[in-house]
């Protein structure tokens, strides 16, 4: 069974929501964020200390816009990937990219200096920067989603579920108001998904649970074992 190591709502929620949209079985880990700190012993699994942490037989996984890719292809053919024969395979992979280093990098920043740090190290004028920096980037999703519903292929894919993280992201620092019509229309239609919901169901479960280690089947059910 693929293993996930996780943390509430952080970039391990992509890997999280991958699994819940390709339907497949895991072994959902919950960890205190951040887990270097916090779990130290996850050092012995992950010297990185980073989530999340993903282990499918003998394949290990630390980046969380990679792991939709692989789970797309990997245990494909589906739809949530974009085939090299398809006209958007390469707008596809830079919105799997984008997704990450140019819209979530920004965010860590902020969430950093506005909740990570002591008082006494926080930095408004690194919030400030970065703030602008993601917003100023988000223009260009604004752009792509002004005559489409999905941004390639005519259909939800993994480059959508991984963009979504960090609009979720942007959510959790408080900088939704910010989002154009087109983009608060988009997360409307990524938060209604079912995947979507029932990973946000799975971490959720397993938190209430306080349990370290629980199985679920796809849709965010508990195993019996």
């Amino acid at each position: 069974m693929i293993e996930l190591y996780h943390c509430m709502d952080a970039r391990s929620f992509r890997a999280l929501w991958a699994l819940e949209e390709m339907g497949l079985p895991y072994r959902l880990h919950m960890l205190p964020f951040p887990p270097r700190m916090h779990q130290p012993e996850y050092l012995e699994i992950n010297p990185l200390g980073t989530i999340p942490l993903l282990i499918d037989g003998d394949v290990r996984m630390t980046e969380s816009a990679a792991i939709p890719h692989y789970l797309a292809t990997h245990y494909g053919p589906s739809c949530l990937a974009v085939g090299v024969e398809e006209p958007d395979h390469g707008l596809w992979l830079d919105w799997l990219h984008r997704s990450e280093a140019t819209l979530t990098y920004p965010l860590t920043i902020v969430l950093r200096y506005t909740q990570l740090e002591p008082e006494e190290r926080r930095i408004q004028q690194a919030v400030d920067d970065y703030t602008q920096w993601f917003l100023s980037r988000l223009r260009h999703l604004t752009r792509a989603l002004h005559d489409r519903e999905w941004l390639c292929a005519g259909r939800f894919t993994m480059a959508d579920l991984c963009v979504g993280y960090a609009l979720l992201f942007a959510r959790d620092v408080g900088l939704d108001h910010k989002f154009s019509p087109e983009i608060a229309a988009y997360w409307e239609r990524l938060a209604a998904r079912p995947g979507f919901r029932a990973a946000k169901a799975a971490q959720k479960a397993a938190s209430a649970g306080d349990a370290e280690t629980m199985p679920f089947l796809a849709s965010g059910r508990l195993t019996s074992g």
